[in-house]
């Protein structure tokens, strides 16, 4: 992890972290903004807001299942604004590309363990009892291997091998057989990422389940969000005769395309967060492009970068804070600084305001960094 004083930073685009911040709102605490509306104003449209700030239950898709996958895509899009092939090169001048991305999987795996065990619990002492499955693990995971295609291939075998990965993982589910068990049964306990995540994985499953959300096989399929991310930055970055404009509409009807046909896949293997489907993998890659479509054309075409503003700040230290999300008690210093104010506000205006005030006191520490060029990388 580098903590870095930046003089000259590179340039990138604003739209990149604006949305990265903006993904990583709602994480925060952001999602609690509808029910503390509904319960202020009791209008009904709050409470199908707030129904999307819940994760699917088992089959289907809301709002809040596209977090995580959209924070995979945008490492993705990171990668494919710069790409760099590293294979011509000599070994000696790889290495530190080589140590930086080794280093960056080995942290997340460890931040990803810390986070599980979360505020005042602590990992347990034997090694068989801890999760290590995390959602910063499977980031980790994604990044790592997108990379190295990235590094190490062309373009299109780039492309072949993401298409490989959301064909060859959907049928694997659907016909691969597995002591015990029936291919092509998507339940919690009957299908092979459980068997995969009983027998193979290391430590504990999440709440003792059969099934990990973060578990073994799960985690293959999103490496192809991670690429279709790299997919969407070499667009980016690459000059079109037709203009920028003609770029936003070709990323939106790629994404209303992909999104297409994600829900025309669901028809045979469901959209499933937890299983990671090829489905799943679909929707949210469509909605991953659609939105970095809208916040490239707010932020870095109409330069309405006042907007975006408060998000950047976020998503300038999207993964510390993340971390900080679990292991600081933002809550308790929330009420001790704006405890009183929370009070002064009728009853039914407590719960919207208290969750303003959290989101207020990680921006400010947030705001605080931003303004000192202090970005924690890892």
């Amino acid at each position: 992890m580098e903590t870095s004083q930046a003089k000259a930073p590179k340039r990138r685009l604003m739209s990149l972290d604006a949305l990265r911040g903006f993904d990583m709102f709602w994480i925060l605490g952001g999602e609690a903004l509808f029910a503390g509306l509904l319960a202020w104003t009791s209008w009904q449209g709050w409470k199908i807001a707030d129904a999307q700030m819940h994760h699917s239950q088992w089959h289907g898709f809301t709002f809040y299942d596209l977090i995580f996958p959209l924070f995979i895509f945008l490492s993705g899009v990171a990668l494919g604004l710069s790409p760099k092939r590293l294979d011509k090169l000599p070994i000696a001048q790889r290495m530190p590309m080589y140590k930086h991305s080794v280093k960056r999987l080995a942290l997340l795996l460890f931040f990803g363990v810390l986070y599980n065990h979360g505020w005042g619990t602590g990992a347990p002492v034997a090694v068989d009892e801890v999760r290590y499955a995390s959602v910063l693990g499977r980031i980790a995971f994604a990044w790592f291997f997108a990379a190295m295609l990235v590094w190490h291939t062309s373009l299109r075998t780039q492309l072949f091998v993401t298409l490989g990965i959301v064909i060859g993982y959907g049928l694997t589910q659907l016909f691969m057989p597995f002591p015990g068990g029936t291919p092509g049964l998507f339940t919690a306990q009957g299908t092979i990422n459980a068997y995969f995540d009983t027998h193979f994985l290391p430590g504990i499953t999440y709440q003792n389940r059969p099934l990990d959300p973060e578990g073994i096989l799960s985690t293959i399929p999103a490496i192809a969000n991670a690429m279709a991310g790299v997919f969407v930055g070499h667009f980016i970055v690459k000059e079109h005769k037709k203009g920028e404009w003609a770029k936003v509409a070709s990323l939106l009807l790629a994404g209303g395309l992909v999104l297409a046909l994600g829900w025309l896949l669901d028809l045979v293997i469901p959209v499933n967060k937890d299983l990671w489907t090829s489905s799943f993998v679909l929707v949210t890659t469509g909605w991953s492009i659609i939105l970095l479509a809208i916040f490239y054309t707010v932020v870095d075409l109409l330069k309405w970068q006042k907007i975006a503003f408060p998000f950047v700040v976020i998503g300038c230290n999207a993964i510390i804070i993340y971390l900080a999300s679990s292991i600081v008690n933002w809550k308790y210093i929330s009420q001790s600084l704006f405890g009183g104010v929370v009070n002064a506000f009728p009853v039914s205006a407590q719960g919207l305001v208290a969750v303003i005030t959290l989101l207020l006191v990680q921006w400010l520490l947030l705001f605080w960094m931003y303004k000192r060029d202090i970005f924690i990388k890892v």
